[in-house]
């Protein structure tokens, strides 16, 4: 049975004035938690939002941690949320499309080296215990292969947005390489923050 798309806001990548919440992690194996950053970043590349958060390494909770990120912000005017991985801090799944149906935004996730894909990973590593994330797992179906105008090729899923959509808004926040700047400051400050935190008496 073919899944309903979730209800969201249009997104347009020629809108001047467009935003995308860009979202990534950073994380120690040997910590429980994972830093979440978010920077809200507009389409002429001007960040005006930042945001933290925390999920558990090996856990279950990527989901809600993003979902609880944008709302923290209290703000209206994201068009968009851009993720820098769907399966973050060591297998923790992040349901794509119920942070579309939460937020009522487009959700992008992207990735960038080609995978055979994770479900034996999973088995072996959790055993009896891998039926929820296989489930997450699947319900994120394929990724698609997009190829960038800095010459990268990123690959990623998407819900509730088109292929071209997405093509334009990656080539727009794209400086260099093949990192969207919303995800790449995303993960500076995560990584910033768990550094200073994990430093902290």
């Amino acid at each position: 049975m073919q899944e309903i798309e979730p209800r969201v806001r249009p997104f347009d990548p020629h809108k001047r004035g467009y935003r995308v919440m860009g979202v990534a992690e950073s994380f120690s194996p040997d910590q429980p938690t994972a830093t979440l950053g978010a920077v809200v970043m507009r389409a002429d590349l001007i960040v005006d939002g930042v945001a933290l958060g925390r999920c558990r390494v090996m856990g279950t909770d990527a989901t809600e941690a993003v979902i609880s990120l944008y709302r923290s912000l209290g703000r209206d005017d994201v068009n968009l949320i851009l993720l820098g991985g769907c399966i973050i801090s060591l297998f923790n799944v992040v349901r794509v499309r119920e942070v579309a149906s939460a937020t009522g935004l487009p959700v992008v996730c992207v990735t960038y080296n080609p995978s055979e894909g994770l479900e034996e990973v999973l088995v072996r590593r959790f055993g009896p215990d891998a039926e929820e994330r296989l489930a997450a797992y699947r319900e994120l179906g394929g990724r698609e292969e997009l190829r960038l105008k800095t010459g990268y090729t990123v690959y990623v899923r998407r819900v509730g947005v088109s292929r071209r959509a997405t093509e334009v808004m990656l080539n727009s926040l794209t400086v260099s390489g093949r990192v969207p700047e919303p995800v790449r400051l995303a993960k500076l400050v995560a990584r910033a923050a768990r550094s200073f935190l994990g430093s902290s008496p």
